[in-house]
């Protein structure tokens, strides 16, 4: 009787919008184009080896009614045609342009999907193999992707059908901030942080003659004899070579793992991982992103000094400045005026080293106003140094999903209590929920706004929360044969509805 009324609540939805499109409407909310499938409200689901003919496939439901299919089961599931790439790991999810990126882990594929088309794309061309991370910019332009295996940080100019490969041993994670205007990479157990930038003709004669003729912070430029793109290690204006190239000295981090960027694009502000990747002391430091923007006629200012990052932003209002953060410091989520920072705390359990999850709320300095760091509340504990999942959702909510939480300090120390991946945090009354027993790593989450629920991939299934409570909504018409590893609301109202940027 249940799945009845979803099938008429659904016909009805179908009806709807024929309904639209008889009336010469082929569109709806902020005039995005009606999909075939006349569904509004799509979660795309990311998933590995659906069968033994095929190691990948990307299907999606109908949000509103939770089912796979349509309302009378002609159609029994429905999926973005087209798509081949192998082991999906990871959806870019792009709503506002109608547009998804897809990384098959399996083949190295990064494929374009269409939204509005519910298709298959174009692939990206130019990769260096296998990559460990890899992000598109918003116009489609650009992507830049790490290969930790090949050692090289990988940019690919869509525009010109162009792709250089710039050499750093050890790289395996990018960021590039939403304006698709900055890019920085990140070596594992590294101090250092790096960033890419376009060369002007002039630029590209004075740097051929080998590394000798590049500015002292270049750590590659390519193609060698006619460099294009150089890659530099932010460095501090402390000094100046003869041709008036600024190196210094490297800027001081604490295992750098990560980039997010401030709502107006002027910070980036870069997550150091600290003692969870063997560092020191985790913390967030602010750095100007117009020394770093990589476009063409827009490269303008100078990263701040080297002191400058050993300066607390809790007594300095600057820009350029480090905000401790104890509890942890490997993933962070920006508001307009707030940066949710997650992170794991290495303690002392039954005579071993063990992690447990912290979740700080930190208020960035503006102006003179120094920056304010909340207690850090504990959260599910996941795999040091690993990137999680984090979404705001509807009803104030923050979700925040772990890999790996059966090995943390809850588990050893309660595991009866329960140990699962994926926390609930009400930004309101900053209360946390930890949500179910232990069901796998949590890989994928997905708000779907304005409908007050969440969907997560976890364990390699899919399943549907609350946002009012907290509370598991029935998944049975939504679950998938193979390994669901990531999801995307593709209607999402802004691209913030993506757990990757």
């Amino acid at each position: 009787m249940k799945k009845r009324s979803l099938w008429i609540s659904a016909a009805s939805a179908l009806v709807a919008a024929a309904a639209l499109a008889g009336c010469g409407s082929t569109t709806f909310f902020a005039g995005r184009a009606l999909p075939p499938s006349g569904i509004s409200n799509r979660v795309l689901i990311a998933i590995q080896n659906p069968s033994s003919f095929t190691r990948g496939s990307l299907q999606f439901v109908d949000a509103f009614y939770d089912i796979r299919s349509s309302f009378n089961d002609k159609i029994p599931l429905f999926s973005i045609s087209g798509f081949s790439g192998a082991l999906p790991l990871s959806i870019q999810n792009m709503p506002e342009e109608q547009v998804g990126a897809v990384y098959g882990s399996g083949d190295g594929s990064f494929t374009l999907i269409n939204y509005a088309k519910e298709s298959t794309g174009s692939t990206v061309s130019g990769l260096s193999g296998l990559s460990s991370s890899i992000f598109i910019s918003r116009n489609q332009s650009y992507v830049f992707a790490a290969n930790q295996t090949n050692h090289q940080f990988t940019v690919v100019n869509r525009a010109n059908n162009s792709a250089v490969s710039l050499s750093l041993p050890g790289v395996y994670r990018v960021s590039v901030n939403p304006g698709g205007t900055v890019a920085m990479a990140f070596v594992q157990n590294s101090n250092f942080v790096y960033y890419p930038r376009q060369l002007t003709s002039t630029q590209t004669i004075s740097y051929s003659g080998g590394p000798a003729t590049w500015p002292k912070a270049a750590v590659d430029c390519e193609p060698l004899n006619a460099p294009s793109w150089c890659l530099f290690q932010a460095q501090s204006p402390d000094s100046t070579d003869a041709t008036g190239n600024y190196y210094g000295q490297p800027l001081a981090f604490d295992r750098p793992v990560k980039a997010v960027f401030s709502s107006d694009g002027g910070t980036a502000y870069v997550l150091n991982c600290g003692p969870e990747c063997g560092g020191t002391a985790s913390s967030v430091s602010l750095l100007p992103t117009s020394p770093m923007i990589f476009l063409l006629g827009q490269q303008s200012g100078l990263l701040p000094k080297t002191a400058a990052l050993t300066a607390s932003c809790l007594t300095a209002g600057a820009s350029g400045c480090n905000i401790p953060v104890p509890g942890g410091a490997s993933n962070a989520l920006v508001t307009s005026s707030t940066l949710y920072v997650v992170g794991q705390q290495p303690q002392q359990v039954q005579g071993q080293t063990l992690y447990g999850g912290n979740l700080t709320v930190v208020t960035p300095p503006a102006g003179t106003t120094p920056a304010t760091v909340s207690t850090p509340v504990s959260i599910s504990d996941g795999q040091p140094g690993a990137v999680s999942r984090m979404i705001l959702a509807d009803d104030d909510t923050l979700w925040i999903g772990m890999t790996k939480c059966s090995g943390g300090v809850r588990f050893a120390t309660n595991a009866a209590g329960g140990y699962g991946c994926l926390t609930m945090f009400n930004t309101s009354t900053n209360k946390v929920t930890l949500l179910e027993s232990y069901l796998g790593d949590l890989t994928g989450i997905a708000a779907v706004t304005t409908l007050h629920k969440v969907y997560v991939a976890q364990g390699g299934q899919v399943y549907i929360y609350s946002t009012v409570d907290g509370s598991s909504i029935d998944n049975q018409f939504v679950t998938v044969t193979g390994t669901a590893y990531d999801v995307a609301y593709m209607d999402g109202l802004t691209d913030d509805n993506n757990t990757v940027y």
